[in-house]
């Protein structure tokens, strides 16, 4: 699911973008429906079909049992070192030994084309390998700080991945219209009940 015209996301970040949230957590009420979480990686047909659409699955390329969770186990660890703050990521430990563990089952061989251009690419053979193209997108994304734009929305209600086009960098909501506000409201109401509480209430 890609964002609106108004939250344009990069196409240099999109495949990171639209493979970590093939994973929809989202659980608030809007205008009274409540938002229905999905998982467009739920089973191996469903990871086939999202692969073909972004163009990592050959034809007759391996996708099985074994591939599919090492699928979500790269995509869990994406989101994991996602959530962190851009500046904290470089000393992520857990979050950055869980991405390095999940990428190991996704090596990536270094390819030159006919017009020169020196790429990294899956390496062929391996089940649900052409996952290794996320990878490559996230090393490239690193190189160029784009990777510092694609956060986590602070909300609980959310954890939607989106891309910070502010200037200073420093959006915490993927919408500060909808997540911004409600996190904002329900800070409000805290502060309210603590100040209407009182002290011996507070203890």
């Amino acid at each position: 699911m890609r964002p609106p015209p108004s939250h344009p996301v990069p196409d240099e970040v999109g495949l990171l973008y639209d493979f970590a949230n093939s994973l929809d957590q989202r659980r608030f009420v809007q205008r009274g429906v409540p938002h229905a979480q999905s998982d467009a990686l739920a089973t191996v047909p469903q990871l086939e079909r999202w692969m073909k659409r972004h163009g990592l699955l050959d034809e007759g390329a391996p996708l099985d049992d074994d591939g599919h969770r090492k699928a979500l186990a790269l995509r869990d660890a994406l989101r994991a070192l996602l959530q962190l703050a851009p500046g904290a990521r470089s000393g992520a430990g857990g979050a950055a030994a869980r991405l390095n563990a999940a990428a190991a089952d996704f090596p990536l061989i270094v390819q030159v084309s006919a017009g020169g251009e020196i790429r990294l690419a899956p390496r062929p053979g391996v089940p649900a390998g052409g996952l290794g193209g996320i990878l490559a997108a996230l090393q490239q994304a690193a190189a160029t700080a784009m990777l510092d734009r694609l956060k986590t929305c602070a909300s609980p209600e959310c954890r939607w991945v989106f891309y910070d086009r502010s200037k200073p960098g420093s959006r915490r909501w993927c919408d500060s219209s909808l997540c911004g506000n409600r996190e904002k409201t329900r800070a409000y109401r805290r502060r309210r009940h603590e100040r209407e509480a009182g002290p011996e209430d507070a203890r």
